[in-house]
């Protein structure tokens, strides 16, 4: 397909915001705009393109199939973008060296690879032995030595904290459901409103504690039917109409293996984000390999 002529990196970068926050209002907020130029630019990209980006709900916006893929390959190119305008900072083809990080499954499978890519375009002589680990095993590594650093799901971690933290990305939790279930004719959905229906309880990194904790928080019990360590299992139930799950942005596609839709809903009590970050020593001096690691991570997430 040809590029339209009149579109712009601008009009890129507000569908992205757009698409990432789930709502114009908050886009517009972050980038320092009115929303109605949040709302012009994503209704010119769909006109230029002949496609429906987003679907609109009473509480936002969600990205259609469509909508879905077109923002894979505009976080490409906005990626690409940025790390040419920052290679300058960094010694770019001329570091060796190796770093040992772990990394636990929701990092490993949605959200390192593409920024593993991206590093070792601007440090291929830098090797990265990856472990795949669990959080106290990550956290027991870097306290040892054996790691130089981890990356995990730190909001569950539990204070004191021991190691130094920081926050790379913050992912929204919402409500999956399947495109026909009861939950979507309502105008807006509660925790109590979901609390009566089967729920899909996803068991990996700590899936369930995190949860719990929320459930908790609204003093609602969840009518968990279903317990798995498999997301394309928990799609394919949710997409079946068998459960709904309450699960982060990061890890939703909008359908199963089966090709069936997947809905998504923020719920009226806010849930807790999902953070993702890294984890380390404070009384370590990181090696020039790990450090150029470390700091090209903060950089590509926006720190």
């Amino acid at each position: 397909m040809q590029i339209p002529a009149n579109m712009t990196l601008r009009q890129l970068r507000y569908f992205a915001e757009a698409a990432e926050l789930g709502q114009f209002s908050q886009a517009a907020r972050k980038l320092h705009v009115s929303q109605s130029v949040i709302t012009t630019a994503v209704a010119q990209l769909e006109a230029s393109l002949g496609l429906k980006l987003f679907d609109r709900m009473p509480h936002g916006v969600g990205l259609t199939a469509e909508g879905h893929r077109f923002h894979q390959h505009v976080r490409h190119i906005l990626d690409t973008l940025q790390d040419a305008l920052s290679e300058p900072m960094f010694l770019a083809n001329t570091l060796p060296g190796r770093v040992r990080i772990g990394a636990s499954y929701t990092v490993l499978g949605y959200f390192l690879p593409s920024l593993l890519a991206r590093f070792k375009r601007s440090y291929p002589q830098v090797e990265v032995d990856l472990v795949d680990m669990d959080r106290a095993a990550i956290e027991q590594g870097v306290s040892s030595g054996e790691l130089d650093f981890g990356l995990c799901i730190i909001s569950n971690m539990a204070e004191p904290y021991v190691l130094r933290r920081q926050v790379l990305i913050r992912s929204r939790r919402q409500l999956w459901l399947a495109e026909s279930h009861p939950l979507l004719q309502l105008p807006v959905i509660s925790p109590a409103d979901v609390e009566p229906y089967p729920y899909i309880m996803l068991m990996v990194d700590e899936g369930q504690e995190s949860a719990m904790r929320y459930w908790r928080s609204v003093g609602r019990e969840p009518n968990v039917v279903f317990r798995t360590s498999s997301l394309e299992a928990l799609r394919g139930m949710v997409a079946y109409g068998f459960g709904v799950s309450i699960l982060s942005d990061m890890v939703y596609r909008p359908w199963s293996l089966e090709g069936r839709r997947i809905d998504v809903r923020t719920l009226t009590d806010a849930v807790p984000p999902m953070e993702v970050g890294l984890v380390w020593r404070p009384d370590e001096d990181l090696s020039a390999p790990a450090r150029a690691l470390h700091q090209f991570l903060v950089f590509a997430c926006g720190g």
